[in-house]
């Protein structure tokens, strides 16, 4: 056999190998490409955690606004047997509720809900929960694997899920629906401040962005072009420099609040107004730089009229629009004394210059 060959079947080998047990089991570092159907929900900002290693049941989890969260419950399909996922309220399966789901067969998967309201088959109800269940759909994945995905509208879940796995081969059958008795369960504690934390941390992201960008380094460079003109040609090459800089940091800041405002789903209309008003006067005045005439062009003086002042529209916009969005972000009168702090402090520099620069008139 020559080496080539060799190389190929081992080679085909490992890909089906690796195939195959990406698509029996499903882990926190796999990517949801594998449903046969859409998510009706956004999942660019779900959180993961293997809650049972033992029956690889993994949970993903978001909050998707002020008082609804996605979660998406993935379990093996082999063995054959439903799987159950229950919100308590002490931790113990009597008085919570649970959504199950199962596929005994492929495109013959169910999915239900259930209070569990004792221990005996009669306290067990279907289609009964505490829960306000919202997009719930069993998906079954390309592999074996098994999706419960849903959404909860509750300002936040229980921190205490349950988790169970019932017989081989044993499902809730029409027309009644009863629930076999599981074989084994678990009960887990979700944190759920991982959320808030992730959340504050874009926040704060967003805002710190903002203010280097057009709070700051922006209003640096315009104190340097009309403060420091003297220093020719030194003055424009470092206003231009700290004024792109300035810029670019804006951009992203302005991309993160969007991606912001889809994971949170809050209404900021007006402080998204003022960001995209500052964004487009900032790209005017890029493209103002780019097409700015000589100095001995007769229409330069209009130019710098209109560069000046959106300029001025820019800064006043932008100062505004960063105090709004630190009352927004619930951040404290910490970010505020601080970015007052750093503003009075340019305030000062450009007060200062400005005297010197009347007093040679």
């Amino acid at each position: 056999m020559k080496l080539t060959s060799f190389c190929q079947i081992i080679l085909f080998i490992m890909l089906y190998s690796s195939s195959t047990f990406v698509t029996s089991q499903d882990s926190c570092s796999s990517k949801l490409q594998q449903l046969q159907l859409p998510i009706p929900f956004d999942t660019s900002s779900l959180l993961c955690s293997s809650v049972w290693p033992a029956h690889s049941f993994i949970l993903r989890y978001a909050k998707a606004s002020s008082d609804v969260w996605s979660f998406i419950f993935s379990f093996p399909l082999d063995p054959k047997a439903y799987a159950a996922i229950g919100f308590s309220k002490d931790g113990s399966m009597v008085g919570s509720s649970a959504i199950v789901g199962w596929m005994p067969s492929p495109g013959a998967g169910g999915m239900k809900y259930y209070y569990l309201g004792g221990k005996s088959k009669d306290e067990v109800i279907k289609d009964r929960s505490d829960l306000y269940i919202m997009n719930a759909s069993f998906v079954p994945a390309t592999g074996s694997l098994g999706y419960l995905i849903f959404q909860l509208k509750t300002t936040q879940p229980s921190s205490n899920l349950i988790f169970a796995i019932g017989p081989n081969g044993q499902f809730p059958d029409y027309p009644s629906y009863d629930l076999p008795k599981h074989i084994d369960q678990t009960s887990v504690t979700i944190d759920y401040s991982k959320v808030f934390g992730t959340q504050r941390l874009h926040v704060k992201s967003h805002g710190v962005l903002n203010i280097l960008g057009w709070g700051i380094l922006i209003i640096m460079g315009a104190i340097v072009a009309r403060y420091f003109r003297e220093w020719d040609p030194f003055w424009f090459y470092f206003h231009a420099s700290v004024q792109f800089l300035g810029f670019v940091l804006g951009v992203i800041g302005v991309i993160s609040g969007f991606v912001l405002n889809n994971q949170l789903h809050v209404d900021v209309t007006l402080h998204k107004a003022l960001g995209i008003i500052i964004f487009v006067l900032a790209c005017f005045q890029v493209m103002a730089l780019l097409g700015r005439p000589k100095k001995e062009s007769k229409v330069r003086k209009y130019w710098n009229l209109y560069h000046h002042n959106m300029g001025r529209i820019l800064i006043i916009l932008a100062v505004a629009n960063i105090f709004y969005g630190i009352q927004l972000g619930k951040e404290g009168s910490g970010w505020n004394i601080g970015y007052g702090i750093v503003l009075a402090i340019l305030l000062t520099m450009a007060l200062t210059f400005e005297t010197q620069l009347c007093s040679k008139d």
